[in-house]
């Protein structure tokens, strides 16, 4: 054989091993270091939720449900195989979540209301006082697909109140406030509904001796209490008492430096204002598609009304004052409305918040209020629960309705 023509076999022989040799060795490779499945939306705005300021060109990571990294898109090294997303022009804030609401109370209405609120941005909610069956209590612990977390009062405590619902426990004496208690306590409910408020004169309200049992006992229970009020002297005396949190503000009158002066000393109690109608016709259009066009016809149709804008001024003023003192505010908005988180932070500003207390108020001191450690900010392990905004809240508070997408446990919510 000539001496060229081995040269050549052998050529192709060494080509045809090296190719092998190469191919093993990017077998072995992918081997020890597969693609990943994280996600990262690239190059938006990132409201962490947590008060500091927001990073203007950011990327949050997401994989297998949880946000795995957040920071300056700059300074990222994502995963290998990470798919990555051009967010640019958007802002991502987290989830709000809603810690005071009245929610269906059977199992299939439930649970459409907590998929309504997901839709909205709201990750979840807290039914204050309405729950009597054990069944629906039971659900708080399931893992339903697109619904908001769940959390519960049970069953409220008040005097007795005939003509109105009977789902409370109507007391009258303090062992029977303190049994009340008890019952809820070994339902494991979430937090104590107490009302004290007469309801326009129509009924005796809870006396000092009946809610001091009641806070008492809950903690005892190690249970906190949150309370519906009306007048400031009773906020005072729930103060005096122990009381945690506020299901209202105080509305028959502008707070006085002595009711500032008792929130300071108690750092840890917290208000939900839930500001009424601000008796101001509002735009609702940004709802079209996503409620009943009778529905959407109807809140349009609001007019006017200076009582009304009177009740929300006295509102408005005292939450200015509270926010102003240091006192912790979260977000709470009552009734069944799924978007109505979106009209509360609106109010909260209006009132004189700042954009960014509005939005830390509805997720992370919210998230707070509900004992829930792996939402309300976006952080590296927490839930991959957040908002994909179109603009800037920061700028205009009602731009947290301009949603392009919502990301709930990491999946993309269908709207």
């Amino acid at each position: 054989m000539h001496t060229s023509t081995t040269h050549l076999i052998r050529n192709i022989l060494l080509t045809t091993l090296l190719g092998v040799l190469a191919a093993c060795s990017s077998e072995e490779q992918a081997e020890q270091e597969p693609l990943s499945g994280a996600v990262a939306y690239e190059g938006t705005r990132l409201i962490i939720g947590d008060g500091s300021d927001p990073i203007e060109s950011g990327t949050v990571v997401v994989d297998n449900g949880q946000i795995t990294m957040v920071g300056p898109t700059a300074a990222m090294q994502l995963p290998a195989g990470t798919q990555r997303i051009n967010a640019s022009g958007t802002t991502i804030m987290p989830m709000m979540l809603d810690t005071h609401v009245h929610l269906s109370t059977n199992r299939d209405g439930l649970i459409q209301d907590l998929r309504n609120r997901v839709t909205f941005g709201v990750g979840a909610a807290m039914s204050l006082g309405m729950d009597g069956e054990d069944e629906i209590l039971a659900m708080r612990e399931e893992m339903i697909p697109g619904a908001a977390r769940y959390f519960s009062a049970g069953r409220g405590i008040t005097r007795t109140e005939p003509g109105r619902t009977e789902v409370p426990h109507w007391v009258e004496s303090t062992e029977e406030a303190r049994a009340a208690v008890q019952a809820e306590a070994a339902r494991d409910v979430d937090i104590i509904k107490i009302w004290v408020d007469e309801r326009g004169g129509q009924y005796e309200k809870l006396t000092p001796e009946l809610y001091g049992a009641v806070i008492d006992e809950a903690h005892q229970n190690g249970l906190r209490v949150t309370a519906h009020i009306f007048n400031q002297s009773d906020a005072k005396g729930l103060l005096e008492a122990g009381i945690d949190a506020f299901a209202h503000g105080v509305r028959d009158t502008d707070v006085d430096a002595e009711f500032v002066s008792m929130v300071q000393d108690r750092p840890d109690v917290v208000l939900v204002p839930n500001m009424p109608y601000r008796g101001v016709p509002t735009d609702y259009s940004w709802l079209e598609g996503l409620v009943s066009p009778e529905q959407l016809i109807q809140l349009q149709a609001q007019e006017a009304s200076e009582e009304a804008a009177e009740v929300w001024a006295i509102q408005a003023r005292n939450l200015y004052k509270l926010n102003r003192a240091g006192m912790r505010i979260a977000l709470g908005t009552d009734g069944n409305t799924p978007y109505a988180p979106h009209v509360e932070i609106e109010d909260m500003v209006i009132a004189g918040m700042t954009p960014m207390q509005a939005i830390v108020a509805a997720t992370s001191n919210s998230a707070e209020f509900l004992g829930i450690d792996d939402a309300g900010t976006l952080e590296a392990g927490k839930s991959a629960d957040f908002i994909i905004l179109e603009a800037n809240p920061l700028e205009d508070i009602t731009n947290t309705r301009q949603i392009r997408e919502v990301v709930y446990r990491g999946e993309v919510v269908e709207r």
